[in-house]
């Protein structure tokens, strides 16, 4: 039962609440007191948060679940784990998660509140809507980058809103393609896919990561100083792993985004670079 439990909350996906710290490493401030450990209680409470929508979520799918080639091996929807269990753990992780950010200050709080109800109407409602359900989980990835700052009380330029917004909407769409492009004549298994085409969603990712390629231009020659511009230096690791990420989404790779992270070599290559290059310039600014 605890290993059921511990699957369903699907900690590979993890990985994507490290956004959390977006916000305090571009202020240069990721490692000061308090702000680190304002941001790890905020990550902590995103992982117990999320956990718990994914049992919500696999709850209510339990039938389509069923019918989905991958999806139907999950504890929930294989009966190892019951239904009624699932939500009593997801109720217990969720109040934990809301009364560890709100310790921290009542605007992470209330962002976490947001999220589960945002998210709960998700399950129920929301992505059976097209364009809505892109919507949503895009929104979800904004919530986790915006925390951080929430957290350790930072201000968040419009850029970097913009970066966090048009990212989070190009992994959502290239999320979508790649399910619809692995599921194929199956897609019907899932009804958020059925309204879509790949055209759109290659059409959606793609103004998405044009967007977000300049909003992190704007924001990177906003930061330059006097000195070397490693902020604007960083420009390029950025396009490549944009460019990177994108041909896992069109080969179809990208259903799940965390393993892409977790096994792609040359992105994560890329990204240590970038993590490096942006570290450098907000140190030394």
């Amino acid at each position: 039962m605890i290993a059921a439990v511990v699957r369903s909350l699907r900690p590979r996906q993890w990985t994507k609440n490290l956004l959390v710290a977006a916000a305090p490493l571009a202020a240069g401030k990721l490692f000061e007191a308090p702000v680190w450990w304002q941001t790890l209680v905020a990550f902590i409470a995103f992982c117990a948060l999320s956990g718990a929508v994914y049992l919500v979520n696999d709850a209510v799918d339990v039938e389509s679940d069923r019918a989905h080639p991958r999806k139907r091996l999950r504890p929930i929807a294989a009966g190892e784990l019951p239904v009624r269990t699932a939500l009593v753990v997801a109720a217990v992780l969720g109040f934990a998660a809301i009364a560890a950010g709100t310790a921290v200050t009542w605007r992470l709080g209330l962002l976490l509140v947001t999220y589960a109800a945002l998210q709960v109407a998700y399950s129920l409602w929301l992505k059976h809507e097209p364009v809505l359900d892109l919507a949503v989980v895009s929104v979800g990835f904004l919530m986790r980058a915006v925390s951080g700052g929430l957290a350790a009380g930072l201000p968040l330029s419009g850029f970097f809103l913009m970066v966090a917004g048009f990212g989070s909407l190009f992994m959502v769409a290239g999320k979508r393609y790649s399910e619809l492009h692995s599921l194929g004549n199956e897609a019907g298994t899932r009804p958020s896919l059925v309204r879509y085409t790949p055209s759109y969603l290659r059409f959606v990712w793609s103004i998405a990561a044009t967007s977000t390629a300049l909003a992190y231009c704007l924001w990177a020659f906003q930061q330059a100083n006097d000195d070397i511009p490693w902020q604007s230096i960083s420009i390029v690791p950025f396009v490549l792993g944009l460019l990177r990420y994108a041909v896992d989404i069109d080969l179809g790779r990208a259903a799940e985004p965390e393993d892409v992270i977790l096994s792609d070599r040359g992105l994560q290559a890329i990204g240590l670079v970038w993590f490096v290059l942006v570290s450098l310039g907000v140190l030394g600014g």
